[in-house]
């Protein structure tokens, strides 16, 4: 099976877009017993604490310019059939990197050696259109897109749809995702009735908690908590689209 690779992009930050990605790592190396692999590509390396691991160094960074295998920097997780290529600080100039190199396919080129050992690749995007958006937007089958139920994010999302369509070559598919849904919101509601279609992960304490255990929301909480049956939804929509991609190769 060619490895299906899973961007979770969002073009402004504090929308959850880390805590899905991690989530969504989670289901497809536990629900789907995929060996999967989360690349932690924002220079902020939330991702990368999240799973345990402490970001320092600058390798991550070597690894895009390709002076270091990225293989060499991937670490096991807690959780079986799951492996953390971390971030650190030195990807906090990443755009920089991308225009020095101006090597528009690097990111993709490097997914294809790391699809080699992994059925699926989540990438946590660092958030805005930029040159590494641009190189995440060509490496992936899918992007995951979170958005807050409010015109705001909807409009964010319109952008990123936008930007997608006006590239040329192949499309990327973009799947929006509500996140840090509160139904008590009477414009939270009004957004759900208006994409019925679009899958919603609920604000909950327990992914607050995540911070806490350093362990997606899986790892420590019931398989019939809320958050975790919505993560569930959303993975099994993104696998089974993966799947039909691999199919119709």
């Amino acid at each position: 099976m060619t490895a299906g690779t899973v961007a979770v992009y969002s073009l402004k930050g504090g929308v959850g877009k880390t805590t899905l990605s991690v989530n969504l790592a989670w289901a497809a190396a536990t629900l789907s017993s995929r060996r999967t692999l989360i690349w932690d590509l924002d220079g902020q390396a939330a991702a990368t604490w999240l799973l345990g691991h402490d970001p320092h160094g600058t390798e991550a960074g070597a690894a895009i310019r390709r002076e270091v295998d990225a293989k060499r920097l991937i670490r096991p997780t807690a959780i079986p059939r799951l492996d953390l290529l971390p971030s650190d600080p030195s990807l906090r100039d990443l755009d920089v990197a991308f225009h020095l190199l101006d090597k528009k396919k690097r990111v993709a080129r490097l997914v294809e050696d790391l699809a080699r050992d992994y059925d699926r690749i989540v990438i946590d995007c660092p958030p805005g259109l930029t040159d590494t958006s641009d190189q995440i937007l060509r490496a992936a089958d899918l992007v995951v897109v979170p958005v807050i139920p409010s015109a705001l994010s909807r409009r964010a999302f319109d952008v990123v749809a936008d930007h997608v369509s006006s590239k040329k070559g192949p499309k990327v598919s973009l799947v929006p995702v509500f996140s840090m849904v509160d139904r008590r919101r009477a414009v939270h509601r009004a957004a759900l009735d208006q994409h019925p279609d679009w899958p919603a992960v609920p604000m909950a304490s327990a992914f607050e908690a995540m911070t806490e255990r350093r362990a997606p929301l899986g790892a420590f909480a019931s398989r019939n908590a809320p958050g975790v049956q919505a993560i569930d939804a959303v993975w099994r929509r993104v696998d089974a689209a993966l799947v039909q991609m691999t199919n119709a190769r």
